[in-house]
């Protein structure tokens, strides 16, 4: 079963993702208002930046496991930009 917060961060994600489908229905019906076109540049933004979170999770889950991964670094301890703009919560969250 999901705690309260995990339910509410799915149930925020999915109403935001059916909003940003509603938004795109009215440009496509020559409906949306400049607050609408707004909306629809901050909802695809955090639609983007959740989607580079999942997918470097899932990458340095597979790192964890041995998996072979491409990790982006100019050095050691330097992991790619991804990471503090919206691809992890912290600069290394597997060290």
């Amino acid at each position: 079963m999901k705690s309260g917060k995990t339910q509410l961060n799915c149930t925020i994600g999915k109403i935001a993702m059916e909003k940003l489908e509603s938004l795109h229905s009215k440009m496509r019906d020559d409906m949306a208002t400049a607050e609408d076109r707004q909306h629809i540049v901050i909802l695809e933004e955090i639609a983007a930046l959740a989607g580079n979170r999942v997918r470097v999770s899932e990458n340095e889950a597979a790192r964890q496991e041995g998996g072979s991964v491409w990790v982006e670094r100019t050095s050691e301890s330097h992991f790619p930009h991804i990471r503090l703009h919206g691809g992890a919560l912290e600069d290394d969250p597997v060290a």
